[in-house]
């Protein structure tokens, strides 16, 4: 009994060796030559992307992807060989997608808006940016999350979903643009005499381009005040610089000519009848 056990048992492994060895062989050659195809075909891939002005957060997104893919790809086929149905692996893959997406339902909408950011380049890294009240210059951009860096030397990381979906105020996409000026005078100030204090005070500043040249207007008429705005155009990344320089400037330009600023004022009426003579104004003093 014994004898025809062990028999039995040397029988079915040839058999099983006849049946199976010649499928693990061409398995083996398939999993060699795959692996060599992959490799040569990442190294062509990232000399592509080299070459290409593509971001690097997105080269490294698409390096990896590709790496997933190709093994994939040669795992099925391998077992393809091996006599393993490929509907086996897509369930698989499709078992495992649906549990990955599931549990990283946020982190696929950020993934989303990286891939989104990193394609269409709303911005890209030194740019000056506004989103959602935040204001600082790009320092990275990843394919989940990116990094600004504010005025103050804060640092904000912003996921990639809420950035995609926010309006995006690019501040330096643009090379230049324009400084507005928004002051005040009172009413017996001369607006021509104004208007040539402001733009020579505008043009004496170097960052100041030539081109639009800059102009001052009346704006608007208040209460008690006239509002005038002077415009001039700077380049995009030394705006805030300029602007301080312009605004002090001006009011230095307005001090060494005596004009001041505007003070709120009311009418106050003595006595009995109002005699329109007698009628004055003063300004506005503190509550006691």
């Amino acid at each position: 009994m014994n004898q025809d056990f062990w028999l039995e048992v040397k029988n079915r492994f040839l058999n099983f060796i006849t049946q199976i060895g010649p499928n693990i062989l061409y398995a083996l050659v398939a999993l060699v030559l795959g692996v060599f195809a992959i490799k040569f075909t990442m190294r062509v891939l990232k000399r592509i992307l080299r070459k290409s002005k593509v971001e690097s957060s997105l080269k490294t997104f698409v390096e990896s992807l590709s790496f997933f893919i190709l093994y994939g790809l040669l795992f099925t086929l391998i077992g393809s060989i091996l006599g393993v149905e490929a509907t086996s692996f897509l369930a698989i893959f499709g078992a495992a997608g649906i549990a990955i997406g599931l549990a990283l339902q946020g982190s696929l909408s950020n993934f989303a808006g990286g891939v989104l950011i990193l394609v269409f380049k709303p911005f890209k890294v030194g740019d000056l940016i506004s989103v959602r009240s935040n204001v600082g210059f790009v320092v990275k951009i990843d394919i989940l999350y990116t990094t600004i860096k504010t005025f103050d030397g804060r640092i904000i990381i912003m996921p990639n979903g809420n950035v995609a979906n926010s309006d995006v105020d690019n501040r330096t996409m643009e090379e230049t643009r324009r400084i507005d000026l928004s002051l005040k005078f009172n009413y017996d100030a001369d607006i021509d005499d104004v208007r040539k204090i402001i733009l020579e005070a505008l043009e004496k500043h170097p960052k100041i381009l030539k081109t639009p040249e800059p102009d001052v207007w009346l704006d608007s008429i208040g209460e008690y005040d006239m509002k005038i705005t002077a415009r001039s155009w700077v380049n995009s990344h030394g705006y805030w610089p300029a602007y301080w320089e312009q605004l002090e400037a001006v009011k230095k330009a307005l001090d060494d000519h005596g004009i001041e600023i505007p003070i709120p004022r009311r009418l106050v009426f003595q006595g009995g009848e109002v005699n329109p003579d007698s009628i004055k104004s003063e300004p506005d003093q503190p509550i006691k």
